[in-house]
C-alpha cells in the first residue's frame, strides 16, 4: 500500500500565517498537523512508501521537514510544479500526478494534509481491504446540515455502499459528510484517467471525483466516530489546538 498525503494547497483563508508557510506544517499543540497523519500511517502494516504531494513554493520546506523527521518508510516529496493559487492542480490533479508516477500500480491510501482526526486508521483500512476492488471513503457526521453545505454529503445503504454523493449541496439530505480520506485499490485508482478524460468533469475537487466514481463503480463509506476537523481557516485551526490542549 502506498500512502499519498495531499499538501499542495495555498491556504489563502489562513493568510498571513500561511502566505509563506504550508498549512500542513502548522503546529497543533507543538506538532505539525501532517505529523499526526504520519504517526497514524506508521502504525499500519504493509505501507511501502509515503508520498507528500506539494507545490513548488513549499517543496523544499517539506523536504527539510521530512529529513528531520526520519520516518519509516521514508517520506518522498512530490512537487506538482505550481507556484500560485491560480496555477494549482487541485486534489484530483495531484492524486492523478501521484498515481501516474507510480504507474497506477498497487493500492493507495490518500489523506488530506490539513485533516485532523482522532480515530486510528486500522479499522478503516481493514474495512477497505475487504472491499477488494471498490474504493472506500471515510465519512463523518458533523451533525450540522448548514455546515454540511461546504462538503460532500454522503448517503449509505445498509451495507455501507455509497448510494448518493452530493458535492457541496445547497440543501443537504443529511449531515454525513466525506472526509478527505480515501482508499483506492489499483482498479479504482486507474479510473481517475476516465474522470479526467471526460470534459464534463471540470471540478478539481476530490469530492467531485468520488461522486463520479460512485456512479460508475461501487464506492463504500466507513464511519469515523470521534473528532474530525477540516482545518480550513483560523477558527477551525484554533478550535483543534484548544481541544487537543485540553486533552493533554
Amino acid at each position: 500500500m502506498k500512502v499519498i498525503i495531499l499538501a499542495a494547497g495555498y491556504a489563502t483563508r489562513l493568510y498571513p500565517r500561511t502566505k509563506n508557510f504550508p498549512k500542513p506544517l502548522l503546529e497543533v499543540n507543538g506538532k505539525p498537523i501532517i505529523g499526526y497523519l504520519v504517526e497514524k500511517v506508521a502504525r499500519l502494516k504493509g505501507v511501502s512508501k509515503i508520498i507528500v504531494v506539494t507545490n513548488d513554493r513549499f517543496a523544499n520546506v517539506f523536504k527539510q521537514w521530512a529529513r528531520a523527521l526520519d520516518a519509516r518508510p521514508a517520506i518522498e516529496v512530490l512537487n506538482d510544479g505550481t507556484r500560485t493559487p491560480e496555477e494549482r492542480l487541485g486534489a484530483v490533479g495531484d492524486m492523478a500526478l501521484a498515481f501516474k508516477r507510480e504507474s497506477y500500480r498497487g493500492d493507495f491510501l490518500v489523506l488530506g494534509g490539513d485533516n485532523f482526526f482522532l480515530d486510528p486508521l486500522d479499522g478503516f483500512i481493514g474495512c477497505a481491504r475487504r472491499r477488494k476492488t471498490a474504493a472506500t471513503v471515510g465519512v463523518f457526521d458533523i451533525k450540522d446540515r448548514k455546515k454540511a453545505t461546504h462538503f460532500g454529503v454522503v448517503s449509505l445503504d445498509g451495507r455501507g455502499k455509497v448510494v448518493d454523493f452530493a458535492e457541496k449541496p445547497v440543501n443537504p439530505r443529511s449531515s454525513l459528510i466525506a472526509m478527505c480520506l480515501y482508499y483506492f485499490p489499483q482498479p479504482a485508482a486507474a479510473r481517475i484517467k476516465g474522470y479526467l478524460s471526460d470534459k464534463r468533469n471540470s471540478s478539481d475537487a476530490a469530492g467531485a471525483f468520488i461522486a463520479w466514481l460512485s456512479r460508475v463503480s461501487a464506492v463504500y463509506g466507513r464511519r469515523f466516530e470521534h473528532l474530525w476537523v477540516d482545518i480550513g481557516n483560523k477558527e477551525t485551526y484554533d478550535r483543534v489546538n484548544s481541544i487537543i490542549q485540553r486533552k493533554e
